[in-house]
């Protein structure tokens, strides 16, 4: 991946270099340092199982629930959740545009306070 250039990065951007992974859920946009920065977009179900590093999710579009660590919270655009690592989370009962910026950060194990 070519190093960062500061600026904007338009959604459509995200979704044309999503849409041109063929078949993939999510892609990688931008990495600096520990920050992963991806757009996500499953369709269906999301299969995702708990992640080793603190992540930070922004949807872009679409609306659901946002299952974590047994709770149930509604989503729509613009919302932002957090995840520490290690924690149980997923999407569910979202609708066919759903897609969230994700943002992965910090060492294996998480941040710590």
């Amino acid at each position: 991946m070519a190093p960062p250039v500061a600026g904007v990065l338009p959604l459509a951007v995200a979704h044309g270099r999503l849409a041109a992974a063929a078949g993939a859920t999510y892609v990688e946009l931008l990495a600096h340092g520990t920050l992963s920065v991806e757009i996500y977009a499953p369709r269906g179900v999301d299969p995702q199982q708990p992640h080793d590093r603190d992540e930070v999710y922004v949807v872009a579009s679409g609306k659901g629930e946002f299952v974590c660590d047994a709770r149930r919270q509604p989503f729509a655009p613009g919302d932002l959740m957090f995840v520490p690592a290690g924690v149980t989370h997923r999407f569910e009962n979202f609708s066919d545009d759903f897609a969230v910026w994700v943002l992965f950060y910090g060492p294996e194990g998480g941040e710590r306070p």
